[in-house]
């Protein structure tokens, strides 16, 4: 495209500086003499009308499609112009102006451009070609132009070879902002960077994230919808459609492309919102169309047409739904209004916008059949100039305070000065200008305004709102954007703030997603790859929680102390469980140690009233007899530190109570095994070896102290401690780590080495004879301990939970249990139900 350009300009400064040229009345719209002449460009005609498909000659087209709103537009750079001769600020400097309309055409605007290049003071008007520009002075010294951003690039790519001033009042391209392409070019409204960036504020915060977007085919078109892109994927909006149509009226594809953009849009159906940044006539045949076809939908308008009169009054205008747009903000035009109602005074010589204009408003004050055609739908657009400007954009009006501003007509008044009286200044005058210009500053109303380091004003948005008021429709102002804001931060928070100033939340109401928004409770899983707001909802699984909508994933609770059901909204803490002290299992094994202690006492107290009879003397010594019952005692009581909550005492006195006790008790057994077997044994070499090894208290002091160091030494180097084992899903089981496996084993497989001893013993002595032998019982007692431990390793591996101990306490009271019923209950027996037999005569017979 730019070397399109360069070619052109090339071509027509070859035939402007070879043939004469024509007089400056073909095309010129509006003219006036001046010591220093502003140039101006207008789309006053929004296309060209040629009769044939390639031109065969180089000239400038009949131009038709009268714009009101441009040509308000001229008006108001006429106005300031004609103010600021007729006022005492420049003494002796009247201003001139060369107003040309560009019809909407980029080769229109660049021949206007050429013009504005000729020499000073030369008898034709030609651009010369020159290496060095510094002392080129051209005929107009700053040129006020052009409205569409397409037209100003190749204008301003022209007028930068001069660094002549170039100041446009509409065109928003960001890269116009670009210094070093567009050296010269200022403007009086924000870059579209803004613009894209506060609609896509506006989607977000209104909560749609499934839009459309149609732009035009152009340099303006493109930049505003790559920008646009960017804008929106950083507020997690996804474009559904993109459409691009035709830039330019005489493009003979416009009907299709436009027809194919409903269908799309109609195809779409989730797609409630849409941003359009197109030109008014674009706008025009697209909402005709779509009223059509009975399209309803949101509009969001950039500010090409958000508050064009001729197209909120086409017809059933309201059928096309809402209308929310974004305008540039208005100044105090009040003088301007003064001067459109005496326009009728104001001379038409050289101002053939005017003249068109009172010939259109004639035609329309006398509608009839025979120029139905001219005036038909636009007979509110003609009415009086004041009331339509008060509803156009008046951003225009910026540009040329900005231009006249009493600081720089000074400045450009002592250029002037300095010109004239010398021709060889150090810095060309129109440099000089720019320089002027980029550091002007006015206020309006109380505002200060300038231009940036970009050549950009930045004066915000008037976020506009169509409705119906009486049958016609009225644009209102809901909201306003603020650049400065944008950029601030809270200083508490230290938040970015970035919020429009107004009322915009019944905007909230319309839907336009592509899917229903996921309920707390559930996430996003996304269906189609290239749209992240495309998606399903799926429940958060267990442990996993969501407490807002559309969450992307779902949050893990924390596993240690926390716990979520499935499709849950937040986290529940876990309880915590023990075998606690009202705990049925609890309660029943409780009530059976203490049952097994009463045993204990019972079997105590007849031992005791029974001293001196044969069962109880048989039975090992008083002594001996005393200490098991005593160990039982301890054993029985054990197993109610394995119940209610865990303490670290607890946790260490339980094992070693129980390990102590029952080595004790099973090394008094042994020793009673070792009496038997050398009582009765008839093998001499076996009977003095036995009468050797039987020392019963050595024997008992030494086994019990080698389980009393097992677990000192485990008391020491890994004793027990409580600990919640987190591993279930919604408790957590408050319980006693063992501390080492390895001393938990040791202490165990002790007792049951000694057991394993002791049933040797016993069983080697079981065919003594039967009144003097109770070794059969006490290797059925040793054979109920061992299938009781045997059977509790794999059980205490695989359970888990608050009923771990009860696992204990069930094999330590079968155990102690067993023990005690083959040591006790047959004496008890002989005792209280055959008491014939409990006496030495009884005992003596074989």
């Amino acid at each position: 495209m730019a070397l399109l350009i360069v070619l052109i300009t090339c071509f027509v400064i070859i035939l402007a500086t070879s043939q004469p040229c024509r007089t400056p009345d073909d095309f010129v719209a509006a003219t006036s003499p001046g010591h220093i002449m502003i140039g101006g460009l207008f789309a006053i005609h929004e296309k060209m009308l040629s009769s044939e498909a390639y031109p065969r000659r180089p000239e400038i087209q009949k131009c038709v499609g009268f714009e009101i709103a441009m040509f308000l537009q001229t008006l108001a750079m006429i106005h300031s112009i004609e103010m600021i001769n007729n006022s005492t600020l420049l003494s002796g400097v009247k201003l001139g102006y060369e107003i040309y309309d560009t019809c909407t055409e980029v080769t229109v605007a660049m021949a206007a451009a050429l013009r504005f290049l000729s020499k000073f003071n030369c008898s034709r008007e030609i651009v010369e070609v020159k290496c060095n520009y510094s002392s080129y002075m051209p005929r107009v010294k700053a040129v006020i132009g052009a409205g569409y951003s397409e037209i100003s690039m190749a204008v301003s790519r022209i007028l930068s070879l001069q660094l002549m001033p170039q100041v446009s009042y509409e065109s928003t391209a960001e890269i116009l902002s670009d210094k070093i392409r567009f050296p010269s070019f200022l403007r009086t409204v924000p870059s579209d960077f803004y613009q894209t960036k506060a609609m896509a504020h506006l989607i977000q915060k209104s909560g749609w994230n499934w839009i459309g977007i149609i732009t035009t085919d152009d340099d303006y078109g493109r930049l505003a919808l790559s920008t646009f892109v960017l804008q929106t994927m950083a507020n997690n909006v996804c474009i559904a459609f993109k459409e691009v149509l035709p830039a330019f009226l005489s493009d003979n594809t416009i009907e299709v492309r436009i027809n194919q953009t409903l269908e799309k849009i109609i195809a779409e159906a989730h797609v409630n919102v849409i941003v359009v940044f197109l030109r008014q006539f674009h706008v025009i045949s697209l909402f005709s169309k779509a009223i059509e076809r009975n399209i309803n939908k949101l509009w969001i308008a950039s500010d090409n047409w958000s508050t064009a009169i001729k197209i909120t009054t086409i017809p059933n205008i309201k059928k096309i739904g809402k209308v929310v747009g974004f305008a540039f903000r208005k100044g105090n035009v009040s003088s301007f209004q003064s001067f459109l109602q005496n326009l009728h005074m104001f001379p038409r010589d050289h101002n053939k916008p005017l003249n068109e204009y009172a010939m259109l408003l004639s035609a329309c004050a006398y509608y009839d059949t025979e120029n139905g055609e001219t005036c038909t739908g636009r007979q509110n657009e003609f009415q009086s100039l004041d009331e339509n400007f008060t509803r156009l954009n008046l951003i225009s009006c910026y540009l040329n305070v900005t231009l006249m501003n009493f600081h720089s007509l000074h400045e450009l008044s002592n250029l002037w000065g300095c010109r004239e009286k010398n021709s060889a200044m150090e810095r060309p005058y129109n440099e000089s200008l720019l320089d002027v210009l980029k550091n002007v500053t006015f206020t309006d109303e109380g505002k200060s305004f300038h231009f940036d380091a970009h050549g950009d004003m930045n004066t915000g948005y008037d976020v506009v709102f169509w409705k119906e008021v009486n049958g016609h429709m009225t644009i209102t102002k809901m909201a306003q954007y603020d650049l400065k804001l944008l950029c601030s931060t809270q200083i508490k928070t230290k938040r970015p703030v970035c919020l429009f100033d107004g009322n915009t939340h019944n905007l909230q109401q319309i839907q336009s997603k592509c899917s229903k928004e996921c309920s707390p409770g559930q996430m996003k899983k996304t269906t189609r790859s290239q749209h992240t707001c495309c998606y399903e909802c799926v429940n958060c699984p267990e442990n996993h929680y969501s407490n807002q909508t559309d969450m992307d994933h779902c949050l893990l609770c924390n596993n240690e102390t926390h716990w979520a059901p499935v499709k849950s909204t937040t986290c529940f803490e876990k309880e915590v469980e023990y075998l606690s002290w009202n705990d049925a299992l609890a309660v029943l094994l409780l009530a059976l140690s203490l049952l097994g202690i009463v045993f204990v006492l019972a079997v105590g107290i007849i031992f005791t009233r029974n001293l001196n009879t044969p069962v109880v003397k048989s039975s090992g010594g008083l002594m001996v007899c005393y200490v098991i019952l005593l160990c039982h005692v301890l054993t029985f009581a054990s197993t109610g530190f394995f119940v209610g909550e865990p303490q670290d005492f607890t946790c260490k006195t339980r094992q070693m109570l129980f390990g102590v006790s029952f080595a004790l008790c099973i090394s008094c057994i042994l020793t009673k095994s070792l009496k038997i077997l050398l009582a009765f044994s008839f093998d001499p070499k076996l009977q003095n070896f036995l009468k050797c090894l039987y020392k019963p208290i050595p024997i008992i002091f030494t086994c019990t102290g080698i389980q009393v160091a097992i677990c000192t030494l485990w008391l020491i180097f890994a004793a027990p401690t409580v600990e919640g084992n987190v591993s279930l899903p919604r408790v957590i089981i408050l319980e006693c780590e063992e501390g080492s496996i390895l001393a938990f084993g040791t202490m165990l497989g002790y007792i049951a080495i000694l057991a394993f001893i002791c049933f040797l013993f016993a069983f080697k002595g079981r065919k003594l004879p039967e009144n003097y032998n109770e070794a059969k019982f006490i290797t059925f007692g040793m054979l109920i301990y061992f299938i009781a431990w045997i059977t509790f390793i794999p059980v205490y591996a695989t359970t888990s939970g608050k009923y771990l101990p009860a696992v204990e306490i069930i094999v330590i009271l079968i155990s102690n249990y067993g023990i005690l019923c083959c040591t006790f209950f047959p004496k008890c027996y002989v005792i209280l139900c055959k008491q014939e037999t409990n006496t030495k005569s009884a005992f003596l017979q074989t």
